[in-house]
């Protein structure tokens, strides 16, 4: 690559010549952007100039504007846009503290500040792991593979990574003669830059970050190579230039346009592939390799044909990645031929836009033209991020990393979150994880004792959702054992079924006497709590395929059941159907209708909801059959239900839920709390989130006992969307105790 410190760039004083480098760029500039990139290389230079703030070790020795202009140097060959190139050229006099985003939002626009903020974010993995050497020197393929989807789901726009590439690029140069940085920084080319470089097909790139971090990482095994490599060398281009010759009679004969040139074999390309196949230096066949350029695909099939009947080709050593390209999108015709002279001989066979696309990769599919922001729909947009996700498959570069069922393809790779433990390591988890699922997937004891997390150094609660490029911190002790509340899924506690089995088996090797009470305790409770006070027990034990209550109670207890389940199964009881009900007809439109209730033997009666007790769907009911009102429907248990039934038991019917209520359902809520600034905000809040209707509130406050008790009327749907709401608002501060009541 052209390097911006050649000679033809100093002026006479030995000064970088400005206008001289912008004019050298593979780039066509329109006047305004020259000027823009102009005024960037005038800003490093004179940033450059004074101290930075929070400099890094390796920084105070550099020159960033150097720096800066061999990234925007490399990025200018990938054919990105005056913005990519300005954000590229600035990106280390912001990493060393020398300018602020905010100086560059106002000099540069919002585009760069953002480009270059992605970057910075991207950075943050490069510190960790300085930070951290000594475990990561030894960590396994996964935690590698780990690495490199953070960096993926931390990319959302595909410039942020060439920025890095091209950072990375320019570093691994400025290392040769730096025996301290060598070695760190070949080790994370090597494991993340390079194979990231080559999912995004780049290979104007890869070739040379595995080169030069393989030079550095294995001194001995490049040496031996290289040294090979030379002593055949004036033999190998001899050849070269004898198949070239021969070839070109060939296919100017056939009239085809064409170009031809040697391909030199990369040293780390001919080491992996001796130790893929377990081979030496001399059977490896593409050390003498050509690559031929045509216009049109079918011109390459025609190719390979002539290149067939010149010379024998070797069977099993021909790969059609026109028809079935690489997953980086890579397409070529490559064969291996018994040449002149009896040697071996690949040939690469691929269209002018295939080269393109090899060299450049995903630059290749979007060049961004004039303003970066500008003449883009956001459609297109979309399609290059999902693009970009969909060929960041590490599959070839990380092998087997482990337990299949924690291997993501790159589709799944935004469903994923990808966060920090305190060493530096990186956790990959499901989507809307929590730092208990945190905990419970760094260890199951970990887990076991959690009672508290920091999240980025500020203690968070343990239903937090965590997002990628956080760095979590679970707070444990000695004497702490799950609870059962982390099994009840509304409450949001654990999200991953992993973390869920760990605490379920917990609970179950517990004793059987301390589950039964404890799951009595908690059934008790929510019944209790929803006002449900004529539950049979021993039906709902069958309704689950529980052999008695005890064994009920002890599921629950245990994990292994849930209380929702439970729930479920009772209100199924008491919505059992009749053998023939008929439905009850519904009011008019115009007046609020309470669902759909069925009436045993009778049909084309109104109905209403009692407002004594307001049923829910899952509630036992009882009809009454009032004066010119139709039916009023009571909860079972309802007293004044009872005192009706005294007075005119004959005018009792039967009725029960119809299959599909579709109406929300009045019911009164009881809170009692200590009283604290913003508890009737935060317990609104809920009923918000839930999208639930809050009808009506009273509040009453006694000052001497500093209590306040609240009387809600809201809308559920039913059973379920109440006990929801009141196990969220029972975790709320200060609050006592909430109840579904009854007037």
């Amino acid at each position: 690559m052209v390097r911006v410190r050649d000679q033809a760039h100093l002026s006479a004083s030995g000064e970088i010549d400005l206008q001289r480098w912008l004019g050298q760029l593979p780039l066509v500039l329109d006047e305004a952007d020259r000027q823009r990139l102009m005024q960037a290389c005038t800003e490093a230079r004179a940033a450059c100039a004074r101290p930075g703030q929070d400099q890094p070790d390796w920084a105070r020795e550099s020159n960033c504007y150097l720096s800066g202009l061999d990234i925007a140097q490399i990025l200018a060959e990938l054919h990105v846009g005056v913005d990519c190139l300005i954000a590229g050229l600035l990106y280390r006099t912001v990493r060393e503290g020398r300018l602020s985003l905010d100086e560059i939002e106002a000099g540069f626009g919002l585009e760069v500040r953002r480009l270059l903020k992605g970057v910075l974010r991207m950075a943050a993995i490069s510190d960790l792991r300085t930070q951290t050497d000594a475990a990561v020197l030894g960590q396994a393929h996964g935690q590698k593979d780990n690495i490199r989807k953070m960096l993926v789901a931390l990319v959302d726009d595909v410039r942020v990574a060439l920025i890095k590439l091209a950072e990375r690029t320019c570093a691994i140069r400025a290392v040769k003669h730096d025996d301290e940085r060598r070695w760190p920084v070949a080790r994370e080319v090597f494991d993340v830059y390079a194979p990231l470089a080559h999912r995004l097909g780049i290979g104007h790139l890869k070739w040379e970050l595995e080169d030069l971090s393989f030079r550095y990482i294995y001194p001995d095994a490049y040496k031996r190579i290289a040294r090979l490599l030379d002593g055949k060398r004036l033999e190998r281009d001899r050849f070269i230039a004898r198949v070239t010759g021969e070839l070109t009679r060939v296919l100017t004969d056939a009239g085809l346009s064409f170009q031809i040139n040697g391909r030199a074999k990369h040293i780390y390309s001919i080491w992996r592939k001796m130790q893929r196949k377990g081979i030496g230096f001399s059977q490896v066949y593409d050390i003498r390799a050509v690559r031929i350029l045509v216009p049109e695909v079918k011109d390459c099939y025609a190719t390979l044909g002539l290149v067939h009947g010149l010379w024998r080709n070797i069977p099993n050593e021909f790969d059609d990645y026109i028809a079935n390209p690489k997953d980086n999108g890579y397409r070529s015709l490559h064969t291996a031929v018994i040449g002149p002279e009896g040697k071996i001989l690949e040939v690469q066979i691929r269209t002018m836009a295939m080269h393109e696309e090899a060299e450049l990769g995903v630059c290749a599919h979007w060049r961004y033209k004039g303003s970066d922001a500008e003449g883009r729909s956001a459609s297109s947009y979309e399609e290059k991020i999902a693009w970009l996700r969909q060929v960041l498959d590490w599959h070839e570069e990380t092998g087997d990393a482990g337990d299949v069922a924690e291997q993501f393809s790159a589709d799944q790779a935004q469903d994923r979150v990808y966060v920090f433990t305190p060493q530096g390591d990186v956790v990959n988890l499901a989507q809307g994880a929590t730092p208990l699922d945190f905990a419970y997937h760094v260890h199951t004891e970990v887990g076991h004792r959690c009672r508290g997390a920091k999240v980025n150094g500020v203690i968070v609660p343990l239903t937090y959702t965590l997002k990628t490029g956080e760095r979590v911190e679970i707070l444990t002790s000695k004497q702490a054992a799950p609870r059962r509340d982390w099994l009840q899924a509304s409450l949001g506690y654990l999200k991953t079924s992993r973390a869920r089995a760990k605490v379920q088996h917990w609970f179950r090797a517990q004793a059987r006497e301390d589950n039964v009470d404890a799951g009595r305790h908690l059934l008790e409770r929510e019944f209790r709590r929803l006002a449900l006070t004529s539950v049979d027990y021993r039906r709902v034990a069958e309704k689950v395929h529980m052999p008695s209550v005890d064994d009920m109670y002890a599921a629950v207890g245990a994990g292994d059941l849930s209380s929702a389940s439970v729930m479920t199964a009772a209100q199924s009881l008491v919505e059992k159907r009749t053998e023939r009900p008929l439905q009850v007809a519904r009011p008019s439109s115009a007046q609020k209708s309470p669902g759909q209730i069925r009436v045993q033997g009778v049909g084309n009666l109104l109905t209403h909801m009692a407002g004594c007790c307001k049923p829910v769907p899952g509630d036992a009911i009882t009809g009454f059959i009032t004066q010119g009102r139709g039916v009023s429907i009571h909860r079972s248990d309802c007293a004044r239900l009872i005192q009706l039934q005294e007075k005119a038991r004959e005018r009792i019917i039967a009725v029960d839920w119809g299959e599909s209520p579709r109406d929300n359902y009045e019911v009164d809520v009881a809170i009692e709390a200590y009283d604290r600034q913003g508890l009737l905000r935060d317990i609104t809040a809920l009923f918000a989130n839930a999208r639930l209707n809050v009808l009506a509130i009273n509040t009453a406050t006694n000052k001497k006992q500093h209590t306040a008790t609240m009387r809600l009327t809201v809308e559920v749907p039913d059973l379920g969307a109440l006990s929801r709401l009141l196990e969220r608002i029972d975790r709320l501060s200060n609050v006592i105790s909430v109840a579904r009541v009854s007037k």
